[in-house]
């Protein structure tokens, strides 16, 4: 590839939040390779705010969700503009690659996966190297942009909140009637791909009152909307009504109630942040702040945060199973108590400069 500098890159992100996160060393090593490109990132419309803070993105195309034919032609219309040269795919499906093929980019390249070789102009072998099947996933991104002649770079995540931002965070915390003056904490109680995941939402609860008790703390909900039940269990165990004020200055369940531009500005207010296996996990450690990882069915091996953290897991021989429900009793969620969870989380609280925020 020495010597090849197209005026025009896209990369094609992966679909979902956590992915994405993952593959931001990838993604980076891309933008250093393409120096003097302009590079575009597509992905999912709901998560364009955050491309667009993404350093070294010039441009990003918002994709629609969902299937069918309307999306397709659309999105591969919206490719279609960019009059790019090169299409590196993160993704592995078969339809990211006939959209990109259909957009007329001449170089399209990434792995030979469900059955899309022959729509690639260069396609790499999924295969894993000896020794690496454990390593984490952010690899598998990096691979493949070694495969293609591009040097990697350390596998960190990295996002900037600028003031904008944290300003529209603040504001909606206000909004919700959050105590400013006391340290916050974040946790996402949700997780998607089933309830395996999740710590249970009594032991959410218990971990709010101590953090409340002990560290003066307030404490914010983050999720999808998805996780509305888990967030209702919770304020139902601390004595709260549903939906409305909360009722104390401490606490606020913003589940559902932000857009990605919204989530990052109140993540860059949190000195701690608590989640099991999430999207959000993965985005509050890349913002910088210290996330206090619960694992259960999931390999933290695979899928730990590349930012600031801490994982706790209790030891079963059955994890990680990486079933979506639980056929049993639950045990390696269960098992982790709020006493194993509190000391990583009130640790930098004590910390002077409030939330570590993320380097400019």
């Amino acid at each position: 590839m020495t010597g090849f500098a197209p005026e025009r890159v896209l990369v094609r992100a992966p679909n979902w939040l956590g992915d994405v996160a993952m593959a931001l060393p990838a993604l980076a090593s891309i933008r250093r390779h393409f120096a003097g490109s302009r590079l575009a990132l597509a992905l999912p419309e709901g998560l364009a705010a955050l491309g667009a803070r993404l350093p070294g993105v010039d441009h990003v195309v918002g994709l629609r969700t969902g299937g069918g034919l309307a999306a397709f032609r659309e999105n591969t219309s919206r490719l279609r503009a960019g009059g790019h040269q090169v299409a590196v795919l993160l993704t592995n499906s078969f339809g990211s690659a006939l959209a990109i093929r259909r957009a007329g980019i001449p170089e399209r390249w990434g792995y030979r996966a469900d059955g899309r070789r022959w729509l690639l102009s260069r396609a790499v072998p999924r295969r894993v190297p000896r020794g690496l099947a454990s390593r984490h996933h952010a690899f598998y991104y990096l691979r493949l942009v070694e495969a293609l002649g591009i040097e990697p770079l350390p596998a960190e995540a990295r996002v900037a909140v600028d003031e904008p931002t944290r300003a529209r965070g603040r504001a909606l915390l206000e909004r919700a009637g959050v105590d400013a003056t006391r340290p916050l904490v974040g946790l996402a109680p949700g997780a998607a791909y089933g309830h395996a995941k999740r710590w249970p939402p009594d032991r959410v609860a218990h971990l709010i009152r101590r953090l409340l008790h002990d560290t003066g703390a307030a404490c914010v909900l983050v999720g999808a909307p998805a996780d509305r039940d888990a967030g209702h269990a919770i304020e139902s165990r601390l004595g709260l009504p549903h939906g409305g004020p909360a009722g104390d200055e401490r606490v606020a369940n913003l589940i559902a109630r932000t857009d990605i531009a919204e989530l990052m500005g109140v993540m860059g207010a949190c000195r701690a942040f608590v989640s099991n296996d999430s999207g959000a996990m993965h985005l509050a450690a890349a913002i910088g702040v210290h996330v206090t990882a619960v694992f259960g069915p999931t390999d933290e091996r695979a899928t730990a945060p590349l930012g600031p953290h801490t994982v706790v897991t209790h030891p079963v021989r059955c994890r990680p199973c990486l079933l979506r429900e639980c056929p049993i009793d639950h045990r390696c969620m269960t098992r982790i108590t709020p006493d194993d969870v509190f000391d990583s989380v009130a640790r930098p609280l004590g910390e002077p400069g409030g939330s570590a925020g993320a380097p400019g």
